[in-house]
């Protein structure tokens, strides 16, 4: 996962590199060129997910329903990339976020669901991050188990707030840490491609390559549809934060480049990910990396390489994630003050210190954090659980931002004065439209339904800033009440589902 500030930071570090080289990018001192924009594209879309991607997209998933489930997943966040690109360029004026391209197109309620779910992903994301770091710990040290027992909530909590004074205080991340980071993703990433390429098993690969055989201690996995299903949440969490691309427009010394940049730097982190996920599936077999805990990556690298082979890339993670975490901690508090400021979140949120440090949703929402790590203490499977609600939440964001792009092309709307490209962002806002809706399906309705248990509240925080923003009038029109009605009616079904048993959020 990726973030403004954390792409400002690194492209700071890439214009300064540029300029020491003497590179001669543009008339214009200072403007990236499309090589670093492409580095910052792909460093930016790399997070902890794809260390345990080996597990994650095997868990329920034969080799041939992985291929299935990239293809779809390439195709769906290319198109929402260059949705978020072309948007970028249409429609200048709304530079808040995915949000704002929802309430610019669907209303103030859409706008301020897509904002609170943005802000859901954001900090639950960070739960999933600290599970990560604290398992990966363990390798060293044992005492932290799978990541979530007492002694890691112990330790998350008090890196938590630690971050939480550092940031109170006016400290941000330097960018040094972010060129760390990224290093320290490359690096075991790379050493992780090339040896399971050169131990690759092309029959192990092959066998149950559809996952349909039953011998041999092999269990079948269902329909080819239901196991490309199982990979979607896997596979749109390792790029959560593609809408960080656009950042670059400003940085460009050709605004042709950053279409270029997004296009290659999406290519390029998909190959990435297709090779550490299919790859893995030539080392061991489907019922092996189902078994492994996070991070996979290295338990799938011990066996060709010993000990020093895992430890790297849980030494790999841990800074990688570490680095994350930092720069998500400043995110979510980031999300409910933006809102703040701009009346779709109570202005209480938009409240700074004297440092100029969000003080008001920095405290409410590693208030939030806090609590889901201690409810994670009684989830077996913890990393999962978190980034997959995390994903579900933010597709409506994703979702509408599709919507909005063909909309705007439907309608030709910021289209007289440059209608050119009008057919293909027709094309593409309607394949990032499809794909979000296809992705509410393939999350399945106990995820959905658990989902609205965590929308349900902001609609009192929705209330709560319409009152404080002095509109005592009607709140919603009829479409706005019959969808708040509808996630009411949904959260209360989730709950009683909870409650019978039915369904089960750990």
């Amino acid at each position: 996962m990726s973030n403004t500030e954390n792409i400002n930071a690194v492209a700071d570090v890439a214009v300064q590199a540029e300029e020491s080289a003497g590179a001669a990018t543009s008339s214009k001192s200072g403007k990236l060129t499309l090589l670093p924009l492409v580095a910052l594209v792909v460093g930016s879309e790399l997070g902890g997910g794809v260390f345990n991607l080996p597990h994650d997209a095997s868990a329920a998933a034969s080799p041939g329903a992985i291929i299935l489930g990239w293809v779809i997943t390439g195709i769906g966040v290319l198109a929402l990339a260059l949705v978020y690109q072309n948007l970028s360029m249409r429609k200048p004026e709304l530079n808040a976020g995915p949000y704002a391209y929802a309430r610019a197109g669907f209303g103030d309620f859409v706008g301020f669901s897509s904002a609170w779910g943005y802000w859901i992903s954001a900090f639950l994301g960070n739960v999933s991050y600290a599970v990560a770091i604290f398992s990966a710990l363990a390798f060293f040290f044992p005492v932290f188990g799978a990541g979530n027992n007492l002694v890691s909530v112990i330790g998350a909590s008090i890196c938590l707030w630690l971050l939480h004074t550092l940031v109170l205080r006016g400290v941000r991340e330097a960018a040094f840490v972010n060129v760390i980071t990224t290093i320290a993703k490359l690096a075991p990433l790379l050493l992780f491609i090339v040896l399971t390429l050169l131990a690759f098993n092309y029959d192990k690969f092959t066998f149950n390559f559809w996952g349909n055989a039953t011998a041999d201690g092999f269990e079948g996995l269902g329909s080819v549809m239901g196991q490309v299903k199982s990979t979607m949440l896997v596979t749109l969490w390792v790029f959560v934060g593609i809408e960080g691309a656009s950042v670059f427009s400003g940085r460009a010394a050709r605004r042709s480049d950053v279409g270029r940049a997004t296009v290659i730097g999406f290519l390029a982190t998909l190959a990435i990910y297709i090779l550490v996920s299919l790859l893995s599936t030539g080392v061991l077999s489907q019922p092996e990396l189902a078994g492994l805990k996070v991070p996979a990556m290295a338990y799938v690298l011990e066996p060709i390489a010993g000990k020093w082979g895992s430890g790297l890339i849980n030494l790999g993670l841990v800074i990688c994630v570490g680095g994350a975490f930092l720069s998500w901690t400043l995110l979510c508090a980031e999300i409910p003050y933006v809102c703040g400021k701009d009346g779709i979140f109570p202005r209480w949120f938009s409240a700074e210190n004297a440092a100029g440090a969000p003080v008001n949703s920095l405290w409410m929402t590693n208030g939030l954090i806090q609590i889901f790590l201690i409810l994670s203490l009684f989830a077996s499977t913890a990393y999962q659980f978190f980034y997959s609600i995390a994903t579900v939440a933010i597709l409506p964001p994703y979702l509408f931002s599709g919507a909005y792009a063909l909309k705007i092309a439907l309608t030709g709307e910021s289209y007289d004065e440059n209608p050119r490209g009008r057919t293909k962002d027709l094309v593409i806002g309607l394949i990032a439209t499809v794909y979000g809706v296809w992705m509410l399906y393939a999350a399945g309705p106990s995820f959905l339904l658990m989902m609205t248990i965590l929308f349900a509240p902001g609609m009192v925080v929705y209330v709560l800033a319409r009152r404080n923003a002095g509109e005592h009038a009607r709140l919603f029109n009829v479409w706005e009440g019959l969808f708040a009605l509808a996630l009411i009616v949904a959260a209360c079904v989730a709950g009683w589902l909870i409650y019978q048993g039915t369904i089960s959020p750990f």
